[in-house]
């Protein structure tokens, strides 16, 4: 049967193009940056240049860049390091109900350590009105952690607005910026955010890599002890062949960005026409124009998501209900709840995510299957009637 990936939200396959230039690093051009000799000065150079190239992705200092092993260390190292490094001058931080549950479960660690909680809310559509953070704000809040884009149901946050909004209350500003990083243009240079993570297979490069951007000025307490790599603040050999990975991707990303987000929406908004007109009691879930231009997320009256995802893997065709690093909880997605949703809405998701191999008969394939299991499903329903 073939297959048909439509969860590139979840997991991106490599793009040969950065396995062609990762290769050398694991036999030919191997080398630790920290031994000094000649294959470590060259691997100290590698390193430099690559930092720079991953810096450029989204207008940063190379300096300003160090590398973690993904976006949940990323996240980690930010939130955890700040906090622990400026105690002493508040205890406060605040986080958007619609993070993803990395920053969720730091958030619940930091509670228990004596930091204090604040939740923002979004509107039905993911969205936080920065005003809302505005009113959280007291003296002895340190730091804001506000997702640039959401991973599961698309919605993008006005960063620039927040950032100012943030500007002259001395609170820093973390943004995870994974969902939206190559498919909308970043740049440091023109918005005061403090902290941004980033990954690296989510810009077609290899699992295992992330980075995290620092702000010049900005202080971390390590949350790790080691070797002190990577400024002291993630100890450990630095993985050159990973490293060579992502910088090639961000090269990719950067030349290619505009391009592939418009083919992206093409696809998505042709998906999202078709599944509202031909499947009564359908819903789109998160904003209807601010959103990732891969993504489209949909609700369906009567019936568990679960249960989809099941019948359209039969059908050869990859999908996700939410969120990969929550899915196995079966717990109804804290997003769509903090959206308003009912459990048993919430439960009736059903999310795609088109990426770089994505191509037009994937949708005729979802169209193709998607209406007739919808109303199977519901024929075996208690909470839907089929007329």
């Amino acid at each position: 049967m073939k297959e048909y990936y439509i969860d590139y939200q979840s997991a991106k396959p490599v793009d040969p193009r950065v396995v062609e230039e990762m290769t050398p690093y694991f036999t030919e051009r191997f080398g630790n940056p920290a031994s000094l000799h000649a294959p470590g000065d060259r691997a100290t150079a590698v390193l430099d240049q690559c930092r720079a190239r991953v810096a450029g992705f989204i207008g940063a200092a190379p300096e300003e860049i160090i590398f973690t092993s993904g976006a949940t260390e990323s996240n980690n190292i930010a939130l955890i390091g700040y906090a622990n490094k400026n105690k002493r001058t508040g205890n406060h931080i605040i986080i958007s109900e619609v993070e993803h549950i990395s920053i969720h479960n730091i958030a619940k660690f930091l509670e228990k350590n004596g930091f204090r909680i604040s939740k923002v809310p979004p509107d039905q559509f993911g969205r936080i009105n920065p005003e809302k953070i505005r009113s959280r704000i007291s003296d002895d809040t340190i730091l804001v952690s506000v997702g640039w884009g959401s991973s599961e149901i698309g919605t993008v946050q006005d960063i620039k607005r927040i950032a100012a909004i943030l500007e002259g209350t001395g609170a820093a500003l973390h943004v995870d910026a994974v969902a939206v990083e190559g498919l909308i243009p970043i740049d440091i240079s023109t918005t005061a955010i403090h902290l941004l993570t980033l990954s690296s297979n989510d810009i077609y490069g290899p699992q295992g890599l992330g980075a995290l951007y620092i702000r010049k000025g900005v202080k971390l307490a390590p949350i790790t002890m080691g070797g002190g790599q990577e400024m002291g603040l993630r100890s450990g050999t630095e993985p050159l062949a990973l490293i060579a990975g992502m910088a090639a991707a961000a090269d990719i990303a950067t030349a290619e960005m505009v391009a592939e987000a418009k083919r992206l929406a093409s696809m998505r908004n042709r998906l999202i026409e078709a599944v509202l007109a031909t499947i009564p009691d359908s819903h789109l879930n998160g904003h209807p124009t601010e959103r990732v231009p891969n993504n489209a997320h949909f609700r369906f009256e009567g019936i568990e998501g679960e249960s989809l995802l099941l019948s359209l893997r039969d059908e050869g065709i990859a999908v996700s209900t939410g969120s990969a690093c929550s899915s196995k909880t079966l717990e109804p997605s804290h997003t769509l709840l903090s959206c308003g949703l009912l459990h048993e809405e919430a439960h009736g998701s059903l999310e795609f995510t088109f990426g770089r191999w994505s191509k037009e008969e994937d949708v005729d394939r979802v169209m193709e299957v998607l209406p007739d299991i919808v109303l199977r499903l519901r024929r075996l329903s208690p909470l839907y009637t089929v007329n």
